[in-house]
């Protein structure tokens, strides 16, 4: 588990193999076998060398994430432990669904969501975009909107969104129990 609040931006200096440059995340306690967020996925730390971590990503991984399968700057969040403190909210880093920044506006960033993702969203709910915990604004159909602070998009990978972006997304993890538990 995760809380969506991004601690580091490293980079993705290979595919293949997979390894990240985790710029200026801490290491000390990472170990092969644990679980960091990258870029809003769950993925399994399989070597440490200095400040680069590999991982294993399979096929299906890339086909329904988007931003893992190229060099470039990522969001990066090492799992919860019992006590840490849940500044965002509950995040599994396991994607929904890729959506799309639709417009940039000041402060106020709209996305796109697939129509599946679409009815998790609502309004003061929380949704999780690019491993990044955010608070949904306003919501109409399958656009969503967000208001972005000065901090996020200095410490995340958010502020170089530009319209028609691929962002990947994690809907509220309650939201889905709640329509499964309810039949639908």
């Amino acid at each position: 588990m995760f809380t969506g609040i991004v601690q580091a931006v490293g980079r993705i200096v290979s595919t293949r193999p997979f390894v990240v440059d985790a710029g200026r995340l801490p290491l000390g306690d990472v170990r092969s076998g644990d679980s960091i967020c990258v870029q809003g996925c769950c993925l399994t730390v399989t070597r440490k060398a200095g400040r680069r971590l590999s991982f294993d990503v399979s096929k299906e991984t890339l086909r329904v994430t988007a931003g893992l399968d190229r060099p470039g700057a990522v969001n990066l969040e090492k799992s919860l432990a019992l006590g840490d403190r849940l500044g965002g909210h509950l995040v599994t880093g396991h994607v929904d669904g890729v959506g799309a920044c639709a417009s940039v506006k000041g402060s106020v960033y709209a996305f796109r969501a697939p129509a599946a993702l679409a009815r998790y969203i609502a309004r003061k709910g929380s949704v999780t975009v690019d491993g990044v915990s955010l608070t949904v604004n306003a919501v109409r159909g399958g656009r969503f909107e967000v208001n972005l602070i000065p901090h996020t998009l200095k410490v995340t990978t958010l502020g170089r969104l530009a319209p028609g972006a691929e962002v990947n997304l994690e809907v509220d993890l309650v939201a889905r129990y709640v329509e499964r538990l309810a039949g639908r």
